[in-house]
């Protein structure tokens, strides 16, 4: 068996290039990071707090778990920071309740939902995905929550709507990467948004995310609430939700309106599309040194019916 050596990313490659391109900016907020990140240190996350689900076996993978200390400590969350242990060390600042999603927009039954009604909205249930991120690392995950189709239904969406935009909770003060001058990336606006055709977010693969590992979610992996998204690249999964606004056409989303060149708008795991800086056909597993082949749509196959008669090079 051919054995590959770890492959070796340059500073640049590892870091959106958005971000990368305020390098400056960030370097000036440094000290007031390093300042802040003590008081993130000092108060707890919302984690350890048992979340009973039902396991699914429809959605189950069959590869093991990545480490729960992985997860919670290796992360994408810029509101928090750039660098990837930022989260778990600032997230302490993040108050998950009392919390309240706004769903509205095209439909027919817009409202408000408080985080305790949105647990108590459908029977819990695990299910086991891989998240896969557009650096060419990936997680196996025991997600807990239940279809996003479900909260979307009660709304009861018009005929005139096509997609569901996602807005992250906009914070300086509980965001620490929100705060000007401190990481507030020159290319990237705040609030974070992300969205999905509404075909994808009535699929019943997209989950509407409130734990993982047999507890509520931490802080770092997007509490109280977030969606996720598993053929697609993990940026899409969009954290600490308060808006699902109903649209008639496809909404900006944070990514791909800071580096459209980079970041697509369906942004399908797909080993044919390379980023600009680096390939997309292999990744690596947290806790795996060999690398391995990337899957078309994460390996959800049943996605691809979504996708009949698009160029996904195009489309990306």
């Amino acid at each position: 068996m051919l054995i590959r050596k770890a492959q070796r990313f340059k500073d640049s490659e590892v870091t959106p290039y958005a971000v990368y391109l305020s390098r400056r900016a960030f370097m000036l907020g440094a000290g007031a990071l390093a300042l802040a990140s003590r008081v993130g240190e000092a108060a707890p996350s919302s984690a350890g707090t048992a979340l009973k689900a039902t396991p699914n076996p429809t959605y189950h993978l069959a590869d093991p778990p990545t480490p729960l200390k992985d997860v919670t400590s290796y992360n994408n969350f810029y509101e928090f920071g750039m660098n990837k242990d930022d989260p778990e060390r600032l997230a302490g600042t993040l108050r998950p309740r009392p919390w309240t999603v706004k769903v509205d927009g095209l439909c027919a039954k817009p409202r408000s939902f408080e985080i305790d009604e949105i647990l108590a909205m459908a029977p819990l249930e695990e299910r086991t995905y891989a998240l896969r991120c557009v650096e060419g690392w990936s997680m196996v995950i025991p997600w807990i929550g239940f279809p996003l189709a479900t909260m979307l239904k009660r709304v009861e969406p018009t005929s005139q709507a096509k997609y569901v935009e996602f807005t992250t909770l906009l914070d300086p003060e509980q965001f620490p990467g929100q705060k000007k001058g401190l990481l507030s990336f020159g290319s990237l606006d705040w609030p974070y948004t992300e969205g999905l055709r509404l075909d994808e977010a009535l699929h019943p693969l997209t989950l509407l995310t409130v734990g993982l590992y047999g507890q509520v979610l931490p802080n770092q992996n997007g509490a109280p609430i977030r969606v996720v998204v598993p053929w697609k690249y993990g940026f899409k999964s969009a954290k600490s939700l308060v808006r699902i606004h109903l649209v008639d056409k496809e909404p900006k989303t944070a990514w791909n309106t800071a580096a459209p060149q980079e970041y697509g708008f369906y942004s399908n795991v797909n080993p044919n599309v390379d980023h600009p800086r680096w390939s997309q056909a292999t990744e690596r597993r947290i806790g795996e040194f060999r690398r391995r082949k990337t899957s078309m749509f994460n390996g959800y196959a049943e996605v691809a019916s979504l996708y009949t008669g698009m160029d996904l090079k195009k489309y990306y």
